[in-house]
């Protein structure tokens, strides 16, 4: 077959592949919007392992570093919780294609009652002018250099409210990311019974 028809079948496979993952992404955004919450006592920590592994093959040639400290047990959505984790430790994963060393950390921190929990990365940033687009549907600050459908973030926007929590992002250009976000029931490690699982932490290198 001609070089030509071959390029032009590539490019033909490539917007398929795309616009598959945009539908998929807007019926997941649906679906997420009307579907009930089914909370449960849930662990973080297992859900980032689970995730992680998901995600092997992104990290896949790379040398990744998953720096995990304590993630308290909280009331959630399982599905829903895995969803957040799964958006923002993609989005982690990807905008850190470029870097020599990833360095993703994942973990949590007390202020006041609260329990926010974090999850931060040393790729490419972004300005903080824009951090009012992150959360848009089909919002994408680096299209061009990093692709995506932008429903992801859109998505965490929807679920974290809806579990009466907040989400906030901090960032410098060519510094990495950092999103924040509070879950309603999220309690410290000298607030939880004795039942509870104490969360798997320290280093991974992937």
């Amino acid at each position: 077959m001609p070089a030509h028809i071959l390029r032009r079948l590539e490019k033909v496979s490539v917007n398929t592949r795309t616009m598959t993952e945009v539908i998929d992404n807007i019926l997941n955004f649906s679906r997420m919007g009307r579907s009930g919450l089914n909370k449960k006592f849930v662990y973080p920590a297992e859900i980032v392992q689970e995730v992680l592994s998901s995600l092997r093959t992104e990290q896949e040639g790379r040398e990744v570093e998953i720096i995990t400290s304590d993630l308290p047990p909280c009331e959630a959505d399982p599905s829903m919780i895995r969803q957040v984790y799964f958006n923002l430790l993609s989005n982690a994963l990807k905008f850190t294609r470029k870097c020599p060393v990833v360095r993703i950390e994942i973990g949590s921190f007390l202020k006041g009652d609260s329990v926010i929990y974090y999850v931060k990365d040393n790729g490419v940033g972004f300005n903080m002018q824009h951090a009012g687009k992150l959360f848009g549907v089909f919002e994408r600050l680096h299209p061009r250099e990093y692709g995506g459908t932008g429903v992801g973030l859109a998505i965490v926007q929807l679920i974290v409210p809806r579990h009466g929590g907040s989400i906030r992002a901090r960032s410098v250009a060519n510094q990495g990311a950092s999103f924040f976000f509070t879950l309603r029931g999220g309690m410290s490690n000298d607030r939880k019974d004795n039942s509870c699982r104490d969360p798997p932490g320290g280093r991974q290198s992937l």
